[in-house]
């Protein structure tokens, strides 16, 4: 008895992570190339930031990019708010993530499901860059 017991819950196991490795079949998204119609929003999007020219931190801004199939962006986008009011910025992203998403739902596909914080940005030798992660690196476009 014990060692059907113990089979059928090894059994029952395997079922489980079979299913949970599966449920996330293709490959990432964020490793995806960006999709076609998107590739004039992302060329306005670099456009807007330009160089994101700043003489202090307070200057420096995040923006989410592109849209992962399971939710949440991308990545992260460093902007400076020097000489811009990101009006612009923010209503070509929020088309762009918006372009991703209903491509992705066309195409099927599907994400990691891992969350991409905002690392934040800082002004470093004039220039607004995102910040380190704790995790060795940073995610820039």
């Amino acid at each position: 008895m014990h060692t059907s017991t113990y089979s059928a819950l090894r059994a029952a196991c395997a079922a489980i992570l079979l299913l949970a490795t599966s449920a996330c079949g293709s490959a990432p998204a964020q490793d995806a190339p960006p999709v076609p119609g998107n590739a004039g929003l992302l060329a306005q999007i670099q456009a807007e930031v330009g160089t994101a020219a700043c003489d202090s931190t307070q200057q420096c801004q995040t923006i989410a990019i592109g849209a992962k199939a399971c939710g949440g962006p991308e990545r992260y986008l460093a902007w400076s708010s020097k000489d811009n009011d990101g009006k612009k910025l923010k209503a070509l992203a929020q088309a762009q993530a918006e372009a991703s998403r209903k491509q992705q739902q066309a195409d099927g596909m599907m994400s990691t499901c891992s969350i991409v914080t905002d690392p934040g940005a800082t002004c470093e030798a004039g220039r607004c860059v995102l910040q380190k992660s704790a995790m060795g690196g940073s995610s820039a476009m």
